[in-house]
């Protein structure tokens, strides 16, 4: 019985001490997404980051965004990646592209294609979706995203 419980109380010491003294954040890393020009305006695609984290990143139809340059690559503007969890309870949300905007099922939490909230619990809280930094480079869409724990920069 002593056993068990300093089993118990270790355990516990250990995730209080993970909580109250987080060890600064997981290492970021830019990973390839798409080439620019499979990636029609106006549509969607899931990302999963290798923590296992689902995100969506969509490119803007054409006048959502202030354009590409003179020689008619996109911008970068024109592209957004919300992470597809619901910050109020952790459900997934879906996209519904004829409402233009993300869709909460468990308690009809709506969310602008930016991510900032628009309805239900998620606006009351003021949660918006989070966003993931993207970038073009060379005709190509990169995302950085958090590394799985253990993995190698």
């Amino acid at each position: 019985m002593t056993l068990s419980l300093l089993a118990s109380y270790g355990t516990f010491a250990a995730m209080a001490g993970r909580f109250l003294l987080p060890t600064g954040g997981r290492p970021r890393r830019w990973l390839l997404v798409s080439d620019l020009g499979s990636f029609r305006a106006g549509a969607t695609r899931t990302f999963v980051a290798p923590t296992g984290e689902r995100i969506v990143i969509a490119r803007r139809a054409a006048g959502d965004a202030s354009g590409g340059d003179d020689r008619g690559a996109p911008a970068l503007d024109e592209f957004v990646a919300l992470s597809s969890t619901c910050p109020h309870l952790g459900c997934q949300v879906t996209w519904q592209p004829q409402e233009t905007r993300f869709f909460c099922p468990c308690h009809n939490g709506t969310f602008a294609p930016d991510g900032s909230p628009t309805g239900g619990p998620p606006l009351e809280a003021n949660q918006s979706l989070p966003r993931y930094p993207l970038r073009i480079d060379a005709g190509l869409l990169y995302i950085e995203v958090p590394l799985a724990d253990g993995a190698a920069t």
